[in-house]
């Protein structure tokens, strides 16, 4: 392994071993939390702009395998491990992580103080950062990461949204095992109840597996698809996906979005959530970390139940000063579509994490209920999606 250095914008470095890809790169640097998934969080678009460091002292012990992309390429600028195994035991991996992010063109550091760098970005918050294998001047690299682009009011979501509208049928992955054969895999074939368009804002693959499971014909569109050309589809129900970046960098869907509210049902993912915020008139503001992990508990303000969910996302909707003055959180706030009301609170900093139309058939999350990585505590949200399209047809 040759040198390889992490220098922050702040002139914090850190030096370390190369993984992945020789070469340099830069983005903001956030801290993911979760043990697993660094496939998906790799592959996940809402990573584009980020160098990604894992917390878990251990990535790469179980490979890459073929089933659990999240999209058709790696879009995390960087990747940052203490330590990353070269000898996956996994009957499923075809690949270790080193050689995946060679493969991928990801420029990576390993054998750097992780728990002191996710500490430093807790204490003084997400900030750009390069890696380099090439360049070991310190205060050159510094001014490299001083000079890096901020993701505030950045458009992100156009370099990771599709280019044209694409049809999806698969449902999620199967895996059977009979006659002491080893595990054979499928793709699940769920009947078509209803016609769904997904806003494509960097959509994750299992959000478009998930709906199909739920019975659903989807149909993918670029994230700048005007609202008449959905009406024309005349779906069913209408998915915002999750995304990169602030959602104000994507303002140019805000129109479209307001032209749709009421019309037909809308579930809103992590970017789609804060889209639907803006386009009720909710501000948007920038998170110090942002939440990034597997391990985040939110409770729903329903039940009063508490579910361990998935999130990504450094940006977050503004609560509303009628919500935030009610001691349970559970106030109407009017808008131009009706009364809407909060539905999920995050229990580690009190982050607005959900909404809901009273009369309007409105549902978003901050979170990723579809999981990949994480757990499917939340995965009833998409069964509350369905109910919404039924009772909309009545």
């Amino acid at each position: 392994m040759n040198k390889a250095i992490l220098a922050l914008a702040d002139g914090t470095i850190f030096e370390g071993y190369s993984l992945g890809a020789s070469g340099e790169t830069s983005g903001e640097v956030v801290f993911n939390t979760a043990m697993t998934g660094y496939q998906e969080i790799l592959t996940d678009p809402s990573y584009k702009g980020q160098c990604v460091a894992m917390t878990c002292s251990h990535i790469g012990n179980y490979g890459v395998a073929r089933q659990d992309h999240e999209s058709r390429k790696t879009w995390a600028e960087g990747f940052i491990v203490n330590e990353a195994s070269r000898r996956p035991s996994n009957w499923r991996s075809y690949q270790s992580l080193h050689e995946y992010l060679q493969q991928q063109g990801v420029v990576g550091i390993e054998g750097i103080d992780t728990r002191y760098l996710t500490r430093h970005l807790r204490d003084r918050g997400a900030q750009p950062g390069v890696i380099s294998h090439v360049d070991f001047d310190t205060g050159n690299l510094v001014n490299k990461a001083k000079a890096v682009p901020s993701t505030t009011g950045r458009d992100l979501v156009t370099e990771v949204t599709c280019s044209a509208p694409h049809p999806w049928n698969e449902g999620s992955e199967e895996w059977t095992i009979s006659n002491g054969d080893l595990p054979k895999y499928g793709k699940s074939s769920p009947s078509h109840k209803y016609r769904v368009v997904v806003y494509d804002f960097g959509v994750k693959l299992n959000i478009l597996r998930r709906l199909v499971d739920c019975g659903c014909e989807v149909t993918v569109v670029p994230a700048s698809t005007p609202a008449n050309a959905i009406r024309e589809m005349n779906p069913d129900g209408l998915v915002l996906s999750n995304g990169p970046g602030d959602p104000q960098g994507a303002a140019y869907v805000v129109p479209h979005i307001q032209d749709l509210l009421g019309w037909k049902p809308i579930l809103g993912i992590c970017l789609g959530h804060q889209i639907l915020g803006l386009s009720l008139g909710l501000p948007t503001y920038k998170l110090k970390f942002g939440h990034h992990g597997a391990n985040h508990p939110v409770m729903d303000l329903r039940s009063r139940k508490v579910e361990i969910t998935s999130q990504n996302h450094n940006f977050a909707v503004t609560m509303p000063e009628t919500v935030a003055a009610s001691p349970k959180g559970r106030a109407v706030f009017d808008t131009n579509w009706g009364p809407f009301t909060p539905t999920h609170l995050s229990l580690n900093d009190g982050c607005l994490e959900g909404l809901i139309g009273c009369k309007a058939p409105v549902l978003s999350v901050q979170y990723h209920p579809e999981a990949s990585p994480g757990p499917h505590d939340s995965s009833y949200l998409f069964n509350q999606f369905t109910t919404m399209m039924e009772q909309s047809r009545a």
